[in-house]
This record gives structure tokens, sequence and C-alpha cells, in this order.
């Protein structure tokens, strides 16, 4: 058996393919995020809930970075046409095995959001952006994997991303170590956060991205919100509580003075 490797290691690493690859198999396991409580399932829950509202009974979608198949293998049960993209090697032979046991069809591909010359152009009904853009140092890697999501979407298209919020990252880390803030995780003039082991931006960052990269937004979330900082309260909350919880998750969720509270933003996105 390999011998682990530990984040600090896998940062040190230039190649990014070799580096994302890394993380999901030594540090982070993307299979339990999305399901393994009921503050996990916030995000899962609210992504869908925005992707579902526009889509046409099967439409071709493209999960790109799709992880272990989360939101794959859920659209594909639905009955819509889903290809699926993810580097990291642990996560596609999770996914094949998921999609095998539980009789669903995706088309898998272990490949890079920033080659997708398989497909052809304007083939899909609406694109899922869920993690490159927060694995992607590099602006113009960034740029080039929103031009190849554009090129493969129909003309107005729709474009599902995701982003991890900067400005959420000090009260999260803070809260699990009161000694952050005393830390190097961060730049003490700037307030600046680190991006290790992602990529981090603000809402504004975050709408720059996409208007650059031709798209119109049409709608923008947290889609976790305050999950993270309560886990342990939603985790505890019974079914009939849970459930009035989401109501508020829900309506919350998109309001302008709330959006930068959550760990992840979403958007809902035209190709212009």
């Amino acid at each position: 058996m390999a011998e682990k490797m530990s984040l600090a290691q896998i940062m040190s690493i230039e190649h990014e393919a070799e580096r994302v690859d890394l993380i999901y198999r030594h540090v982070f396991h993307e299979e339990g995020r999305l399901s393994r409580s009921q503050a996990a399932r916030v995000e899962f829950l609210t992504t869908i809930r925005m992707v579902e509202k526009d889509l046409k009974p099967g439409s071709r979608i493209l999960d790109l970075g799709a992880g272990t198949g989360a939101y794959s293998l859920y659209l594909a049960g639905k009955g819509h046409a889903v290809s699926a993209v993810e580097l990291a090697g642990r996560n596609v032979r999770i996914m094949r095995e998921r999609a095998a046991e539980q009789n669903v069809q995706i088309d898998i591909h272990h490949a890079s959001a920033l080659d997708l010359s398989q497909f052809n152009d304007e083939r899909f009904d609406a694109v899922l952006l869920m993690g490159p853009l927060y694995h992607l140092s590099q602006e113009g890697d960034r740029a080039l994997c929103l031009k190849e999501a554009r090129r493969v979407l129909k003309a107005g298209g729709l474009l599902f991303a995701a982003f991890i919020n900067h400005d959420m990252i000090p009260y999260t880390e803070s809260a699990c170590d009161p000694a952050w803030f005393e830390g190097d995780t961060y730049y003490h003039a700037s307030l600046r956060v680190r991006d290790e082991p992602f990529v981090f931006f603000t809402l504004e960052e975050c709408r720059a991205m996409l208007r650059s990269g031709g798209f119109e937004i049409r709608e923008e979330v947290t889609s976790d919100g305050l999950s993270e900082l309560m886990a342990d309260t939603i985790n505890a909350m019974s079914e009939a509580a849970y459930a009035q919880y989401l109501r508020w998750h829900f309506y919350m969720c998109g309001q302008p003075g709330f959006l930068s509270a959550g760990n992840h933003l979403l958007f809902r996105a035209v190709k212009a």
C-alpha cells in the first residue's frame, strides 16, 4: 500500500493535475461530503433545487469536476442524459462503481475540465461546474475552463458554477481553531486568505469571472449557508425541524445580505 501523503507534501507538487488527484486520494474523500449528515445535505439539496428549476425532461447535462458523481447519479436517475468529467482517479473509480450499483447510465470521462475536445460545440443544455474553478490556481486556466464550458453549451444554455467563498473562511476556520488568527494561513496585513488547499474568491470576484467568461448571471445563492458553523445543531434536529430549517435556508440563501454568509457560492448563468 502506498504511503499516505500529508496535505503539505501534496501542496508542494507543482503539476496541478497530479496535485488534485493526490488531494482526493490521500486527504479529502469526496464520496460522503454531500450526504454524510443533515448539515452536509444542505448544499446538495440547494444545488439540485436550483438546477432542476429550468431543466426540461431528457436534458443533456455535462458535469465538470463530477467528484464521485453525487449530481451525475441523481440527474441520470431522473432521466437526463449525463456526461461526467473528473480528474481524480479515485473519484472516477467510485463513480463508475456507484453507477453500476444503481443501474444508471452516465458517460464517464477520466479527463480534465480544461480540454473537452471529446465533445462537439453546443452539445449540452446545461453544464455543472461544481469544483474546477476552486482547484485551478492559474487565472488563465480558469478562463480556459469557462471557455470550454461555454463552447459545449447550446445557445441560451445554463451554467451552474460553484465557488468557495473567501470571506467566510476565517469564521469557519477559527470556529475549529481559536488560534487560527494568530497563524500564517492568511496575510495579516491584507486579510487575504492563502489559496491552500483550494482557491478562494469573494462574491465580486466570482461575478467578474463569470461575466468575463461570456455568461449572464441569472441567480446567485449560498448553497450551504450556515450549515458548517451550525452543523451540530442541524444534525440534532428532528425530521420535522430539519424540513422547516430547509424552508428557511431556501428563503434566505439568495438574499443579497446573506450571500457571503456561507462557504459555497452557487451561480446560475446563461450563455450570453
